[in-house]
């Protein structure tokens, strides 16, 4: 087998190159979020799936990463993040695999499912092998932004390449287009990455990982199944009980414990606090968009996959633009002009599509796409930025973990918040989900003026004293005690 690099300068000679390979990683996991989104209209005539099973189809795979992402920070800081690593990208390769040759709607939810916890391995634990590669502040600035562009390109490419690929080969492609990127990123893992640990590594937390699952699984089941069980049904009711009642449980039992699952004392940065916020808010309204956008396309415009994803390309390169720029503006200006212009566009672009009609003009849609897109490339490095930046190197998996996190719950929530909103004035597919996803559009916009007031409220000034109070507690500070 091939020798790995073990000492701290042939880490550091090759840091470009692990970026890269964690980029990777960043891509396969990013697209295979979006991707899908344009191949439901053909995973619904091929597996006869109803709008709640779209959804789940969706969020299958955005729950489980956000119940995971924590666990597998952790757990890479533990048994070391190369290993941990490794051991994602093969689950999420053969998850991949499945899900290409998903017989019906159950195997192709449950591989969904399957696949994220191998995704659930990859993001944080990267972020933390960046983190802890690049050992000089700008360097890593620099290295944070570039990673937040790869991002930000994923998010971007994920419904064009779906639709070339659900046009030219079917849809289960949209699957299998991971197994090359990921055999390839094992290999070069093993070859480059070096291994590590945290120093003081947290012990498992079962019981927050299960509050954590009860508290998401039973709030997205309420939300999606709402519609058609009824919102005032028992069953509806107790699973919107059960979930209020495991997030409180999760709060006050990881404030007591030594080394919990999710670091509460981390949101005594009100910076910090709000990037977890603003996390959820983006990426609701992103999420929501793309579901619903992808369905009205091709629903209720009658347009091809192929069409489809072309007509969301300048929401694509605008993305991919404005990501990269983003880090060299967060490092000569810091966070809160990026983001406060990357609120506005997002309101903007989702302002634009509230009177959709099966007619609307191409133009109008081209530019609510690129608005919209370059608010999305705009507003993620300023979250990654503001969520790891003072933490101690020993927690960048959890804090990495938690950001991630935050944008999975954030597009778990926006999709079932959206299809119950258009399923809602909708009972079937076709020209008239173009009136119906007006309400959704109108969400989508709170949400974006959401983001506007949360980010211009934890980066003030003395909001950003509060990240400094913090992180110098953080290293004085035994884990788990509450201040």
């Amino acid at each position: 087998m091939t020798s790995q690099p073990s000492t701290a300068q042939s880490a550091h000679e090759h840091r470009w190159l692990i970026l890269g390979i964690c980029c990777m990683s960043l891509l396969i996991v990013g697209i295979d979020t979006t991707i899908v989104n344009v191949a439901l209209p053909s995973i619904q005539r091929s597996l006869h799936a109803p709008l709640s099973g779209l959804q789940w189809i969706v969020d299958a795979y955005t729950l489980v990463l956000a119940s995971f992402l924590m666990l597998g920070g952790s757990t890479a800081d533990r048994l070391g993040r190369r290993r941990v690593f490794q051991t994602g990208l093969v689950i999420f390769v053969l998850g991949s695999a499945i899900c290409a040759a998903a017989p019906s709607l159950g195997v192709l939810v449950g591989a969904r499912a399957f696949q994220a916890l191998g995704g659930a391995m990859l993001n944080p634990v990267a972020l933390s092998i960046v983190r802890n590669v690049f050992e000089d502040p700008r360097e890593r600035a620099r290295a944070v932004g570039i990673w937040g562009a790869a991002f930000g390109i994923s998010l971007g490419l994920g419904p064009v390449v779906g639709g070339v690929l659900v046009t030219t080969a079917g849809w289960r492609y949209v699957f299998l287009v991971n197994l090359p990127v990921g055999l390839l990123a094992i290999l070069l893992t093993a070859i480059f990455v070096p291994e590590s640990r945290a120093q003081h590594a947290r012990r498992i937390d079962p019981v927050g990982q299960a509050l954590v699952i009860v508290g998401l699984a039973t709030l997205t089941y309420a939300i999606i199944e709402g519609q058609s069980d009824g919102w005032g049904s028992p069953t509806i009711i107790g699973l919107f009980v059960v979930a209020a009642a495991a997030f409180v449980a999760l709060v006050r039992y990881e404030l007591h414990r030594t080394e919990p699952l999710v670091e509460i004392r981390f949101f005594a940065s009100i910076p910090f606090s709000g990037a977890a916020l603003s996390a959820i808010f983006a990426f609701a309204a992103y999420g929501a968009f793309l579901f619903v956008n992808t369905l009205y396309l091709q629903e209720a415009r009658g347009f091809s996959a192929l069409r489809a994803g072309l007509y969301t390309l300048p929401l694509a390169v605008s993305t991919i633009i404005f990501a990269p720029l983003t880090g060299r503006l967060i490092a000569s200006m810091g966070t809160r002009r990026p983001l406060m212009v990357a609120s506005i566009a997002l309101a903007c672009g989702t302002l634009l599509m509230t009177g959709l009609s099966p007619h609307t003009p191409t133009w109008l849609l081209m530019v609510a796409y690129v608005v919209f897109g370059s608010g999305l490339g705009l507003v993620n490095p300023p979250i990654t930025n503001t969520a790891i930046s003072g933490m101690p190197p020993a927690q960048a998996g959890v804090a990495g973990a938690i950001a991630a996190s935050s944008r999975q719950v954030g597009s778990t929530v926006g999709i079932a918040v959206v299809g119950a909103i258009v399923g809602g004035g909708s009972t079937s597919f076709g020209p008239r989900f173009a009136e119906a996803s007006h309400p959704g559009w109108w969400m989508m916009f709170g949400l974006a003026v959401a983001l506007l007031i949360v980010g211009a409220l934890t980066t003030t000034p003395r909001a950003l004293a509060t990240a400094s109070a913090t992180a110098a507690r953080l290293e004085l500070e035994p884990e788990g005690a509450v201040g």
